[in-house]
């Protein structure tokens, strides 16, 4: 479960000495950050500690075909070797200049920094339970000669590559041996003369062998690199008992729909996998270039190939695992890599996972800078009759919908919201330009904002798995594929009632027990559970989305309020005000009102705009501002925010 970083004593050790135990988090161990060359010198920042901790950092072109280049602290920088070939380390200041506390630093070496390309980074720092990296030179013994390493636990997999000469990289799995530049099935026969060279591992060392007079991972005047991945071994979170990587494997049933999943526990972020049967290539694929629900629309890249980034069909994350969309014929065995997905901290800050962007003069495509990787883009023409634009990471960015329709996702085959950059996105296909717009976006992270992308099954209770951390507070429904339906709203949940309503309406609210039509029982902290049968929420094989928010202390606020006809102040926790906030009466009709700073909230200039209705955008001075606390509501400038008696719903963020 995902958990807040914390002190006192919670993070004491366990032997009496009051040292603080730091939480670790997958965030602070590995990152997938993109990024673009620019031919001269430029620092990645995303906030791995390399320069003190160690690592690795994997990088490659993606629109060129130019080899995979690895990095790592113990070989230095500037010295790379590649999973694409055979050839020994080869050494290049013109490439990656520095391992630094937050990142590291590029030279203008056209395989990790070419103008204009796009790259794709992956840093794994060393971190027990996790990952770690190992040198030796040979030495020939002939036993089995034990290399000591730091993960904590037995290595999961072990990929050695000789330093100095031209030779094959070796892969070990469990039972499957393979190399990691070619597409050759296991097979330890073709390894060494009938037997690996690698050996027994234990949680302090691994076993490398020499057999009839050789070996690929001991020879006398060879130096060699390993890197080693813990597997389900613990060691994250708060209290110390989270995994944030699994090594494992799956026999493919010739299935290709997703109705296969592995369960990992969790959602993973990367992949990195293999048919061990046959002779295939390696695949790593990403959330961040494109790792989407539906398997459609993905991008891979291939580390036994120097070839560009190819779209195709992924595997598709889900809450628990991953579903098989791609690679699963009937009887092979795959083994995997997977990472979990961040962040597993709590935000304390709002601008981390929440921004608004507008514009007067808007083109088609435009690219706007967010400050965070955004999972969640909600898209308006603040002029004229259009509808709110929903496009979101995990379900792919050329599928969208709007919240004033009934109608199912649409794909008209353009990215509506193209996600893969850093701190950025960029947003086309949805008006003609110019135009005057505003983009909000919102990262998932725990204790404010997650989604679910669940299938339906006709019966109750159909439980879903979330990876909010704690009980969802507001949840906005809607089917996805092929059949029209109302949006749907649920929030205010006790242990015997909850409010439902809908968001392409501006009907009031229905009150409900459970089980009901609508939801089977009060959501908790790792799941949700549907009683609907029907179209809106569980069809059998309908697909849908749930967006789940909470409050989360200084970042967001899910809450109630009674209307008193004047001006009144609604108290978030904040500390320096509500930058967005959403509005809805529930006892009666009532629109769903939405305010924000990017636009303006202050008694000079407030506009408002409808999420249940195409209208343009309504200008007010005052109706709702922003207060250090949170926002502030004046009925005297427009009544329908605060009616006397009349009950509202909210969510703010700060």
């Amino acid at each position: 479960m995902p958990l807040q970083e914390t002190s006192g004593n919670l993070t004491t050790d366990a032997f009496g000495g009051g040292v603080a135990a730091v939480p670790n988090y997958i965030e602070d161990v590995f990152s997938t950050w993109l990024y673009t060359g620019n031919s001269s010198t430029q620092s990645i920042v995303n906030n791995i500690d390399l320069s003190t901790k160690g690592g690795l950092v994997w990088i490659k072109d993606r629109v060129n075909a130019y080899s995979h280049v690895l990095f790592d602290t113990l070989r230095g920088a500037g010295k790379y070797i590649s999973t694409n070939g055979t050839n020994p380390e080869i050494t290049d200041s013109t490439t990656l200049t520095s391992f630094n506390a937050n990142g590291f630093s590029l030279d203008s070496q056209y395989r990790v920094n070419l103008s204009g390309d796009t790259y794709a980074s992956w840093t794994f720092r060393k971190q027990p339970k996790f990952f770690d990296v190992v040198t030796w030179s040979g030495n020939s013994f002939a036993g089995a000669r034990a290399i000591p390493h730091n993960l904590g636990v037995a290595p999961a997999v072990i990929i050695v590559k000789n330093l100095t000469n031209s030779t094959n990289w070796l892969y070990m799995q469990g039972s499957s041996y393979l190399r990691l530049n070619t597409t050759s099935a296991s097979d330890i026969n073709n390894l060494n003369g009938g037997y690996a060279d690698l050996g027994a591992a234990t949680s302090t060392s691994f076993d490398v062998y020499p057999y009839f007079g050789t070996s690929q991972v001991n020879e006398t005047g060879s130096n060699y690199v390993a890197y080693l991945f813990a597997s389900n071994a613990g060691g994250f979170g708060l209290t110390g008992t989270d995994n944030v990587i699994s090594c494992g494997s799956w026999t493919g049933d010739g299935t290709f729909n997703g109705s296969k999943s592995i369960n990992l526990g969790w959602e993973p972020q990367f992949l990195l996998y293999k048919n061990a049967s046959a002779s295939t290539d390696w695949v790593i694929e990403d959330n961040m270039r494109g790792m989407p629900v539906s398997g459609a629309d993905g991008k891979l890249l291939y580390p036994n190939l120097s070839g560009a980034e190819v779209a195709t069909t992924t595997q598709a994350p889900n809450a628990t695992g991953f579903s098989l969309y791609a690679d699963n014929s009937s009887g092979n065995t795959y083994i995997y890599i997977a990472i979990r997905r961040g962040p597993m901290k709590v935000p304390t800050v709002g601008t981390s996972v929440y921004n608004a962007t507008t514009g007067a003069a808007y083109s088609n495509p435009e690219t706007v800078s967010v400050g965070f990787a955004p999972d969640l883009a909600v898209i308006n023409k603040r002029t004229g009759t259009t509808g709110h634009y929903f496009v979101d990471r995990l379900r792919g960015g050329k599928k969208y919908f709007t919240s004033t329709s009934t109608a199912a996702e649409a794909d008209d085959g353009d990215y509506k919201v193209t996600f893969d950059a850093q701190n950025s996105a960029t947003v086309g296909g949805i008006f003609g330009g110019p135009y005057s717009g505003i983009f909000w976006f919102m990262r998932r992270a725990p204790s404010f904002f997650d989604e679910v992308c669940y299938t339906g099954t006709g019966s109750s209770p159909n439980v879903q798995t979330h990876n909010l951390g704690v009980a969802p507070e507001l949840i906005i429904f809607k089917r996805r594929a092929t059949v029209a339906a109302n949006w749907l709203v649920a929030t205010q949940f006790t242990a015997s009632t909850f409010l439902f309503l809908y968001l392409d309406l501006d009907i009031s609210n229905t009150t409900s027990s459970y089980p009901s039509g609508v939801l089977n029982s009060q959501p908790t902290s790792t799941s949700f559970s549907i009683a609907n049968t029907g179209n809106v929420l569980n069809a059998s094989g309908g697909t849908y989305v749930a967006y789940l928010f909470a409050t989360c202390a200084g970042v967001s606020k899910v809450g109630s309020y009674t209307g008193n006809g004047t001006t009144q102040t609604i108290d978030c926790g904040f500390t320096g005000g509500a930058r967005f906030v959403l509005i809805k009466r529930t006892d009666d009709v009532g629109d769903w009102y939405v305010y924000d700073t990017a636009r303006g909230m202050t008694v000079l200039t407030d506009p408002y705009l409808l999420l249940n209705s195409t209208a343009a955008e309504t200008a007010t001075l005052g109706s709702v501002t922003t207060v250090s606390t949170g926002f502030a509501l004046n009925s005297t400038i427009l009544a329908a925010i605060n009616v006397s008696s009349a009950t509202y719903i909210f969510l703010a963020i700060a």
